[in-house]
């Protein structure tokens, strides 16, 4: 019996302390092979390093749809109208600029940033919740010349003031957003407002080719092991396969594919139709959005053209790879338990048709299952599913390769699903649900400590 209370207490210690092993030569370059080397204002726009002949001319066909501005139909650019009848943008790169992160949230008080864009949903009685029956599931804001867009959303901001043990303190901006200027009259009480940014673009071919089997060995749904983390796969419907697969891409895993997750984007975010997204998001009520209807306004080819384009952006190289202070952070990270859901490493599988993204070693940071992150950061007070198995609590991890890299590629340092975090270190005070024990470990370090962690992020 004293045995058997040996070791268990071994496990628990070591739920929360694990030890970084050796570092790894192979970790300064996250992307694999494919890993750039340019740390410029185009660190996340470049192509796999290898890339060769026909994959390249389709990257770069890509690149132009996903740089292109869309106007509304008919126009005299056939191949690039369609734009609405209602949208969020006119462009992939609107929100998505140089292949980044959006902002999402202005430093003042305002209106919201392009980039941001909100998930409708009603919470019914017997339904339990579904796209909101006036504005559709998502809420966007412009209008083609005749459609009335829906409205506008400002943001005001409410203090949280937080004090470390050693004296130190950090503010928080908690955002509270407005509604105003509806169109179609007020969305009412029982909607679920969910902000969603424009995330970083880098890598997401590889992501896609980490096998399933590998995603799944990380997931704990009734937290078995004890660690007060549970991670669960969101299983949604593909609308390139016609069958349920695996949630890998989003902020809540509600896409399978990256055909999926572009052919939805251009749907709901620009109005482009596709023939996986015939209609676009009108609703009975508004009637010059169906009377606007068009179809099929990108062809099967050049949405692959995108497509191949998304799963060959590279990953930008480590910088600061062997210093003590980052190699410090590093352990801290190992230390405070964060890699419970940002899981460091896989080697990716061979179920893609590109050469260059199978068998690679690769640093993301991610375990691509969903997470509660507490009350804080939660779409809704209720516990409600948001996003296929995704409740309103839950989020993707996110993957860290290139953080470090927002400020020069993008201008800023705004983190998190809508960007209410300012830095890196907000970021982590933000941390709740599953997260709370490595957040509360956080506070304990000493300035240092801290310090060297928030190093070690920047250098991915």
């Amino acid at each position: 019996m004293k045995s058997l209370l040996i070791l268990l207490l071994a496990l628990a210690t070591s739920a929360y302390a694990e030890v970084a092993p050796e570092l790894d030569a192979s970790e300064e370059f996250p992307g694999g092979t494919g890993t750039t080397s340019d740390l410029s204002v185009q660190a996340y726009s470049h192509p796999m390093s290898g890339t060769q002949s026909r994959e390249r001319r389709e990257f770069t066909l890509g690149n132009s749809f996903f740089n292109t501005v869309w106007v509304a139909s008919p126009s005299s650019t056939t191949v690039r109208d369609g734009l609405g009848p209602i949208y969020n943008a006119v462009s992939c790169s609107s929100c998505h600029f140089k292949d980044g992160r959006g902002r999402g949230l202005p430093e003042t008080e305002g209106k919201v940033d392009v980039s941001l864009l909100f998930r409708l949903r009603i919470k019914t009685l017997n339904e339990g919740i579904i796209p909101h029956p006036i504005y559709g599931g998502q809420f966007q804001p412009q209008g083609i010349m005749g459609v009335p867009g829906e409205g506008e959303v400002v943001v005001r901001y409410e203090t949280i003031r937080i004090q470390y043990p050693d004296g130190f303190f950090a503010e928080l901006l908690k955002p509270v957003y407005d509604f105003i200027k509806l169109n179609f009259g007020p969305l009412g009480e029982n909607t679920v407002r969910s902000p969603r940014v424009a995330p970083q673009m880098s890598g997401l071919g590889l992501l896609e080719t980490i096998s399933e089997q590998d995603i799944l060995r990380k997931e704990d749904p009734y937290d078995m092991d004890g660690d007060g983390i549970s991670g669960r796969a969101n299983y949604v419907y593909s609308a390139t396969h016609q069958s349920q697969k695996l949630g890998r891409f989003g902020w809540k895993a509600g896409k399978a594919t990256l055909n999926d997750q572009n052919a939805a984007a251009f749907n709901g975010d620009i109005g482009i139709t596709s023939s996986l997204h015939p209609d676009e998001d009108c609703t009975e009520t508004q009637t010059d959005c169906l009377k606007n209807h068009t179809e099929l306004d990108i062809d099967d080819a050049r949405l692959n053209n995108v497509t191949v384009y998304t799963q060959l952006l590279s990953v930008p190289v480590r910088r600061d790879f062997s210093k003590p202070e980052v190699q410090r952070g590093r352990s801290t990270f190992y230390k405070i338990n964060c890699i419970g859901c940002h899981t460091p490493s896989y080697t990716t599988g061979t179920n893609s048709n590109l050469e260059i993204l199978k068998n690679q070693k690769i640093y993301p940071y991610t375990d691509l299952l969903l997470h509660d992150m507490g009350d804080a950061l939660a779409d809704d007070k209720d516990e409600v599913t948001n996003e296929d198995l995704a409740t309103t609590r839950e989020w993707r991890t996110p993957p860290l390769w290139g953080l470090g890299l927002t400020q020069t590629v993008n201008g800023h340092t705004r983190y998190l699903h809508d960007g209410r975090a300012r830095n890196l270190e907000e970021a982590i005070l933000w941390h709740g649900g599953e997260a709370q024990k490595s957040k509360e470990a956080f506070l304990e370090l000493t300035n240092s400590e801290r310090s060297d962690l928030i190093m070690f992020l920047n250098s991915l």
